[in-house]
């Protein structure tokens, strides 16, 4: 290797003299840092990070030109899992003879995974660049020595260069935190509340001055209840040392059939009311104390709203609280809760904003008409329509199959048409008026209700609907699909390789094939030679079906999955009783009888994650062949992926 170094060495001087009348280049055009990341027990994850001078670029680790590489590597108590393998995609540009050359502009990722063998380690050497403009290149070495641990993973100073990203990770993590509180907003399980949000605070109060007050208490609650229980639980997770039942709490929440049927209830009991059948108010004895009592009734009502607020919106927050969960048990105690603070913060700040609003909406009152009620009917339309998302995913848990994917569009579809009718004046409700004239606004809310009703057609007959992906049944629920006539087993992925679908009534989506445990993939994939897609997923996991429309049916990435992977879908909360031979025994002795606890006590030990969707790729003696991917819609990311775990099993 230092054979190869030296004529490397030699070849970039020669550049050096080739370009001698060029501009000078900077003194280091590839600057190092490096981060340590612990996955899973004693697996650790070292990242290379390169930060390119401007004008500059470097080369992939697979270029064919002039690769990125790490020479002289040496492992102190510890071996690499795979091969290095690169984050981010390379840009493709012309070498000029024909092919292609695998550029990186500004920054440039390498990581090796690493499985600590001792208590204490180390991974020494030097990687080499080769960085080029159109007119000139230099070679660069960076000489590392890192220590490692499988407790706690320090990276030393190197000898040239060094790490800055120590002050900049939390910040990261607020920030990615609050664009997620202000993202949940339009998920499904979330949206619903906008509308209960509204008809609530609706009512009105007796000043302005205490409209606002009850609506920064409105948002107080929210970050409290938010706050306060997670903290709580990272505090008794961190004393009692396990977070199996943490997990199993918020697993229950989020998917048992008693919390999703109550909040259908809910959502169809104030459909009813905006509709005008019955007006929803306190008990007279709370408002008569509460008018004694300067608004102590009051504020027990915003409390609750929130607390409505909270358990309603987990099935969607619930990924995002999990990941939290999961970095409590790395040895983060202030990092989870300062990130759960910001999360909420930036969930509670809409809600707070449409709490103030209708305050102010008193004042068009006078301006006529009765447009205030048809808000309200409007949004009892949609609450009927996203109710029954918690409906749908009880139905999917414990396999009733009451409302597969062609029942719960045709409610939609009728649900809308009428909308659209109503928006048209064609029907109305006890405290209507007559709309006498069609305004411009109604007949372009009526066009778009109408358009909608129109593209939900076609599928009732089999059509994707990428759009609606995350708020429909998958579509092997349905029972008919035009050109296939029934969905038989093959075409759901419950052939006789699935023995444990077939047995538990699981399907995979788009035609695929596999199984529903990791003991029954991974035999197949030693009998295959294949590595192993495992999908981390859940019947109530909106953002699974998404990825499965979306980005799973490219047909590139469709490709890969059937021809060159052996998938296993662990589905986390599966109501299903497993058989006896089935069962999973946890270290402390619990036997898991049912597969969805089973499969959540699987991923968040052996995988390190609490959170669908996630994707890990495995080679078929079990071992993790390169990170875990997450929700991410971007096809070009994902197929390269995909390939890095192709390429890391060769």
């Amino acid at each position: 290797m230092k054979f190869i170094r030296n004529i490397m060495l030699f070849a970039a001087l020669l550049a050096g003299v080739a370009t001698y009348a060029q501009p000078s280049a900077p003194s280091k055009i590839v600057s190092w840092s490096t981060e340590i990341t612990p996955k899973q027990d004693s697996l650790l994850q070292v990242v290379f990070t390169g930060k390119i001078a401007s004008g500059y670029h470097t080369y992939s680790l697979t270029d064919s030109f002039s690769p990125t590489e790490i020479f002289d590597a040496e492992y102190q108590g510890c071996r690499p899992s795979g091969e290095l393998y690169c984050l981010g995609t390379p840009v493709l540009e012309d070498d000029g003879m024909g092919g292609k050359m695998e550029c990186f502009y500004d920054m440039i990722q390498i990581a090796q995974d690493i499985v600590m063998e001792q208590e204490n380690g180390s991974f020494k050497g030097s990687i080499f660049t080769n960085s080029c403009t159109d007119q000139t290149c230099k070679s660069e070495y960076y000489d590392f020595n890192i220590a490692l641990s499988s407790s706690v993973a320090v990276a030393e100073e190197a000898v040239i260069g060094g790490s800055d990203s120590e002050g900049s990770s939390i910040w990261a993590l607020i920030l990615e935190a609050i664009l997620w509180g202000f993202a949940m907003l339009l998920t499904p399980c979330v949206f619903p509340m906008v509308p209960m949000t509204v008809s609530f605070f609706m009512k009105g109060s007796s000043s302005p001055a205490q409209g606002r007050f009850k609506a920064i208490m409105y948002g107080f609650f929210i970050v409290v209840l938010y706050t306060v229980p997670i903290s709580l639980i990272i505090l008794i997770t961190r004393i009692v040392g396990g977070d199996a039942v943490t997990a199993d709490i918020f697993n229950w929440l989020a998917t048992h059939w008693l919390p999703n049927l109550i909040f259908f209830v809910v959502f169809m009991v104030f459909a009813a009311s905006f509709f005008g059948a019955f007006e929803i108010v306190l008990p007279q004895s709370l408002v008569n104390k509460s008018d004694k009592g300067a608004g102590k009734g009051g504020i027990l009502g915003i409390f609750f709203m929130a607390l409505t607020l909270v358990l309603v919106s987990f099935s969607c927050t619930g990924p995002i609280v999990g990941t939290v969960l999961i970095k409590s048990t790395q040895g983060e105690f202030w990092t989870p809760i300062v990130t759960m603070l910001a999360f909420s913060l930036a969930f509670a700040l809409p809600f707070t904003i449409l709490a103030l609003f209708p305050s102010l909406l008193k004042k068009f009152k006078q301006s006529g008409g009765g447009w205030l009620n048809s808000v309200k009917v409007v949004l009892g339309f949609i609450e009927i329509a996203l109710g029954l998302k918690f409906l749908s995913v009880a139905d999917q848990t414990y396999h009733w199959g009451i409302l597969d994917r062609e029942v719960y569009l045709a409610i939609w579809i009728v649900v809308f048409t009428l909308l659209g009718l109503y928006l048209l004046g064609k029907i109305r409700f006890a405290n209507d008026e007559p709309v006498e004239h069609l305004s411009v606004k109604r007949l372009a809310l009526a066009i778009g209700v109408f358009s909608f009703v129109v593209y939900m057609i076609p599928g009732m007959f089999g059509a994707p609907l990428k759009a609606l992906s995350g708020y429909l049944p998958p579509i092997t629920t349905q029972d008919f699909v035009i050109g296939q006539g029934s969905v038989s087993s093959s075409a759901t992925g419950t052939s006789s390789a699935g023995s444990t679908g077939e047995r538990y009534g699981l399907h995979l989506p788009l035609g695929l094939e596999g199984y529903f445990t990791l003991e029954e993939g991974l035999a197949a994939a030693k009998a295959e030679g294949k590595p192993v897609f495992v999908d981390i997923t859940g019947h109530g996991c909106v953002n699974c079906r998404e990825m499965e429309s979306r980005v799973w049916s490219d047909p590139t990435v469709l490709g890969m999955l059937k021809n060159d992977f052996v998938i296993v879908a662990l589905y986390t909360d599966d109501k299903s009783k497993l058989d006896e031979k089935d069962w999973v025994k946890a270290d402390n002795g619990d036997v898991y009888k049912q597969l969805g606890r089973a499969n959540s006590y699987i991923v968040r030990t052996r995988f390190n994650v609490n959170a669908q969707p996630n994707y890990v790729l495995l080679s078929p003696d079990g071992e993790q062949l390169v990170p875990t991917r997450g929700y991410d819609l971007d096809i070009p990311g994902f197929v390269a992926f995909l390939q890095s775990g192709i390429d890391a099993m060769k």
